[in-house]
């Protein structure tokens, strides 16, 4: 296959763009799946939220705003073919992307250098994923994280003995404990498998997947219990705790079993392309 080059300012520029289109358009498939929710909630106030959730939705679409005042920290995942070269400091062509499209926006700055110190917010650094793939093609991923939801972030480090009842228990028993605190109804992404931190990469990674996606039996089951819960949009009550739950895998050591449940609230947002 032919090398494929592609210039570090090209990259800037298409993260740029990403970086406005997360914040201020709402995924499809998660507007799809909230006009579902819309449409089967018998409970009146659960009902009135989705709907304001809808059309501060479509308010931001036609306006340019912002879908949510938390414009989150960026987390970019990087797919490079083994056969792109890449002219230029990607790191630094990555961020500047970042610090641009968020200052042409006009959202907010959301992110302290010192994690101790803090002192004044920024737009940069971002969190940057890299996976090696087969082809000569570059896939570009912007996913704003909001940290209501980021917040409620859960890891088990189960033994290796533990069944799929436990594993289920724990992820049902994280959705409980976020409450309402993360706007639901959620999205909920579970890593399983790799070790703690990777755990979490995956569990981010399982956010990126369509609603719209086929599930498996595992995920169909635990949407159902976990919107059986009654915690609702908002937390008001009704049916529609979660949209979806996503599981992504990957395999681990025989001494464990590490599970991390990533939860987004109702605005999803993430946007693609591929160079």
């Amino acid at each position: 296959m032919k090398m494929k080059i592609i210039l570090a300012k090209k990259i800037e520029s298409v993260v740029a763009e990403l970086a406005v289109a997360a914040n201020l358009f709402l995924r499809k498939d998660v507007l799809a799946a909230l006009k579902k929710a819309y449409l089967r909630e018998r409970n009146l106030r659960a009902k009135k939220i989705l709907k304001a959730v809808i059309d501060n939705a479509v308010y931001a679409k036609k306006e340019k705003l912002a879908i949510c005042q938390d414009t989150g920290l960026p987390i970019v995942f990087l797919e490079i073919g083994q056969d792109v070269h890449i002219q230029g400091a990607l790191n630094a062509a990555v961020n500047r992307g970042i610090e641009s499209g968020y200052k042409k926006a006009f959202l907010r700055k959301s992110i302290v250098k010192d994690p101790l110190l803090r002192g004044a917010s920024g737009f940069s650094p971002c969190l940057i994923h890299i996976d090696i793939v087969a082809g000569n093609k570059l896939k570009i991923t912007v996913l704003p994280k909001g940290f209501g939801c980021e917040n409620k972030s859960q890891l088990k480090m189960l033994k290796p003995t533990a069944d799929i009842r436990e594993i289920k228990d724990f992820i049902i028993r994280s959705v409980k404990d976020a409450g309402p605190d993360a706007c639901p109804p959620y999205i909920i992404g579970v890593g399983i498998g790799g070790t703690a931190d990777y755990a979490g990469v995956l569990a981010k990674k399982a956010l990126l997947r369509k609603i719209s996606s086929r599930n498996s039996k595992l995920e169909k089951e635990l949407l159902r219990q976990i919107n059986k819960t009654g915690i609702g949009p908002m937390g008001l009550g009704g049916i529609n705790t979660a949209l979806a739950v996503h599981l992504k895998t990957f395999p681990t050591h025989i001494a464990g079993l590490p599970v991390s449940v990533n939860i987004s609230c109702h605005a999803l947002r993430s946007a693609t392309k591929v160079l």
